[in-house]
């Protein structure tokens, strides 16, 4: 199987730019020029309308719509109703007339194309020259941007010049609640309140179903009152049209402001959200467009200097990491504990927009070691949505808390059963992400409030969720699906049942120090959660006696039964046959041991310290020709693996589009938005593969090595408040810190500091010398 790049952009260190507009890009291009905040973002659509194939994708973290309740579904304990991120309002809305003729790339004539967007300011950019039919020439410059400081404010600017004419043009702007949803070409809002002053213009939109409320109002600067014809008869939409005389030459320039304000909240009266709305236009309209710029500018500066990962010799993936870096922080940084990281992110509307196991497992160390705050805000998403996950164990004839395969407010939303009812990823996610967070911060305000809750909460679930052999009279979970999606109704799986049997001993573990150092908060816990000690002796029973399919010699089989599925050969599949969904029968995915995405290998990723390093040799080289990769999720793991086992050319095959898969397009579906959490794996695949970090031991520890194509590499990340720098060249580690910190280097202790301090690479450790990078 050969997945093959389709190298689009330009290769450029700090940005990603598109020279010449090819239509069949035109998708691709959308997602990969798409910007957010967390807050809100927009694809890469043209705002002055485009005929041609597109998604006009703009949405807000939280805004969903719920699908049609199916009543098809007659069982108990399946989901019977979803929910979606919602196409919300257009605030970029331009339509530009010159002699009755719009502006429309899908048809008019344009020269010189680019299109940027720039990691160090955040600012899309794109220009052309328009050339009408009656031969007018006309230089076009769109640039648009969100604050990243100031979550609600949008901004955007066109330059129109007349080249070889002078005459009147027409620009339309406004404010547009008639999105369609990609999926449905339905529009899923109505506006509940307009107002129109000619150059400053507010609608209040509301979901049809959720009640969900934006309030968008915009401010026109750089054209004349006198010009502008407020538009309110059209319906979902506010704005104001312009007839605007120029001269040749002569640069008009439109900056528009836009404040969104989400309300979430049906309790917030309408009145309260318009006033807070207009109170925020005016601060924003106050700072303007130059100073707001500058802000842009800080925060990024600020961001690079911090997290920058640089790699000598290797240009291509150099662009690729900081693209993934800057999607990440765009995606999400903490703004709000209300928001998670959708598959997608805010960048297309496949997976609508939910969120999975991801966030904990690919995700949550990104932000661990470059944003702690945004770290504990994503914990803190689950802990706002533990109710709904106490419903939905007891919809499945549980106890506890089953936290849900996909969601954005915390409500199952798939309605699969396979996965929905037998994948306890989630909850188990969720309880190694509290271990893993506190192991990094030991923030006992958190660990001893909400996420010891948690912890019981889920320990409860997963205890009513397994069963004891009546042969072995061992604990285990019956009829579940591990990470490998290709099986399901699995018994023993091996990851499950660890990551239950952990979860179980850090509860305990957790519960105990807290009766020892703050037994009222002890107290306190079991009053509220209801835990007993015959509950706390049955889950230290279960994990004592928990089934593990391993042998002595460290080999772990997958579930039982595995190693008797018959064998399929995934060389020998044709390429025209992936992706396998859309090309092999449901069913015929689950009678083979062919695996989707790293299960037992994933386990050995997760608590990698507690893994000898025969046995992960053993099960890599076993399940890693078994796995097709059919998770853009799968390639890390195995590359970081890879990196640790010193297969070197297998870490740098799998790495190979890691950074690159959605500018390059390796699984021809960037056009539906990015791969938000395999692009955090990116960052992974730098940091924990070739760098050799690990933080689930007693130490951190860091093992870095240096693949041959590069000349050096470096990389930043936050430990414990010391800012932590790792310079790789082929020979030598150098390393440093802002303040004393203990840590392993290849397996030594060693306390780094202010001063750099240079450490040889070892032997085994190094690859072959240098070369330069193709």
């Amino acid at each position: 199987m050969a997945k093959i790049a389709d190298q689009y952009f330009t290769v450029d260190p700090w940005q990603v730019q598109e020279e010449g507009f090819d239509p069949n890009h035109a998708r691709v291009a959308e997602s990969i020029f798409s910007i957010a905040n967390e807050y809100s973002g927009v694809r890469g659509y043209f705002e002055e309308g485009y005929s041609g194939d597109h998604l006009l994708g703009s949405y807000f973290n939280g805004v969903y719509e719920n699908n049609p309740e199916d009543h098809s579904i007659i069982y108990a304990g399946i989901s019977r109703q979803g929910h979606f991120m919602v196409n919300a309002t257009d605030w970029l809305f331009t339509r530009i007339k010159v002699d009755d003729e719009q502006l429309d790339l899908a048809t008019s004539d344009v020269d010189r194309f680019s299109r940027v967007l720039d990691f160090r300011n955040g600012v899309l950019e794109r220009q052309f020259v328009w050339r009408t039919r009656t031969g007018k020439e006309l230089q076009c410059t769109f640039s648009r941007f969100v604050s990243m400081t100031e979550a609600a404010s949008c901004y955007q600017r066109i330059t129109l010049t007349p080249l070889n004419f002078a005459g009147e043009i027409n620009i339309t702007s406004g404010l547009d609640f008639d999105t369609r949803h990609g999926n449905s070409e339905k529009s899923f809002w109505r506006m509940t309140k307009q107002e129109n002053q000619g150059n400053s213009f507010a609608g209040l939109g509301q979901t049809i179903h959720t009640n969900k409320r934006i309030c968008s109002r915009a401010t026109i600067l750089g054209l004349p009152v006198e010009d502008g014809k407020p538009i309110i008869d059209r319906n979902r939409f506010v704005g104001t049209q312009y007839n605007v005389t120029c001269e040749a030459g002569q640069t008009l320039a439109l900056t528009k402001l836009v404040t969104n304000t989400v309300e979430r909240d049906p309790a917030v009266a309408d009145a309260q959200l318009w006033s807070q709305n207009e109170t925020a236009h005016a601060a924003q309209v106050a700072m303007g467009w130059d100073a707001a710029l500058a802000k842009q500018k800080q925060f990024w500066q600020a961001f690079w200097a911090a997290h920058d990962i640089e790699i000598d010799g290797d240009p291509q993936n150099q662009q690729g990491i900081r693209y993934c870096m800057f999607e990440m922080a765009q995606t999400y940084h903490g703004e709000d504990p209300a928001n998670n990281i959708g598959a997608k992110g805010l960048t297309g509307e496949a997976y609508g927009g939910l969120a999975f196991w991801d966030t904990e497992t690919m995700c949550l160390p990104f932000y661990l070691f470059n944003d702690i705050q945004a770290a504990k805000n994503l914990l803190e998403f689950r802990y706002r949505t533990l109710p709904q996950a106490k419903e939905r164990a007891e919809m499945v004839d549980c106890r506890g808390a089953s936290y849900p395969i996909s969601t954005i407010n915390g409500h199952e939303s798939t309605a699969m059963w396979q996965h929905a009812n037998t994948q306890l990823q989630p909850s188990t996610a969720v309880a190694y992400a509290i271990w893993h967070y506190g192991h990094l911060t030991d923030d006992h305000d958190f660990l001893y409030t909400h996420g010891i809750e948690m912890l019981v909460e889920i320990s409860r679930f997963l205890y009513s969720r397994g069963d004891w052999s009546q042969v072995t009279h061992q604990f285990s979970f019956y009829g579940v699906m591990g990470p490998d999606e290709f099986q399901v109704m699995a018994n023993h799986n091996a990851y499950t049942n660890y990551m239950a049997r952990e979860t179980f001993r850090y509860t305990i573990q957790l519960l105990s120090g807290m009766r020892e150092n703050v037994p009222a908060l002890a107290e306190q816990v079991v009053q509220k959660t209801g835990v007993s000690a015959d509950e706390l002796t049955a889950w230290q029973k279960a994990s004592d006696h928990m089934v593990f399919l391993g042998d002595n010699n460290g080999m772990i089989e997958q579930q039982a039964g595995f190693y008797d599925l018959p064998h399929v050969d995934i060389d020998q599949i044709p390429v025209s046959d992936f992706p396998l969904y859309d090309h092999w029968s449901y069913d015929r995915l689950f009678r083979n041991d062919m695996i989707k995405q790293p299960d037992v290998l994933m386990l050995q990723f997760l608590y990698n310290h507690q893994f000898t390093e025969r046995s992960k040799r053993l099960n890599y080289e076993y399940y890693e020709p078994r796995t097709i990769h059919e998770s853009s999720l799968s390639p890390s793991v195995h590359s970081i693996l890879a990196e640790e086992l010193h297969k070197f050319d297998d870490a740098y095959k799998f790495f190979q589009f890691a950074t690159r898969m959605d500018l390059d397009n390796y699984n021809r579906n960037t056009r539906d938005g990015l791969h938000t959490t395999s692009i955090a794996a990116a960052w992974l695949n730098i940091v924990y593969g070739f760098g050799g970090l690990r933080s689930d031991g007693p130490t951190l520890t860091l093992a870095p090595s240096i693949p041959k194509q590069w000349h050096q590499y470096s990389f930043k990340i936050t430990y414990r408040r010391a800012n932590i720098t790792v310079q790789v060249s082929p020979d030598s580690v150098l390393l440093s810190a802002s303040q004393d910190i203990a840590l392993q280097v290849y397996q030594q202790p060693m306390v780094i500091n202010q001063t750099p301090q240079r450490v040889k690479i070892p032997k085994q450790w190094r690859t072959p010398a240098t070369v330069p990078a193709m």
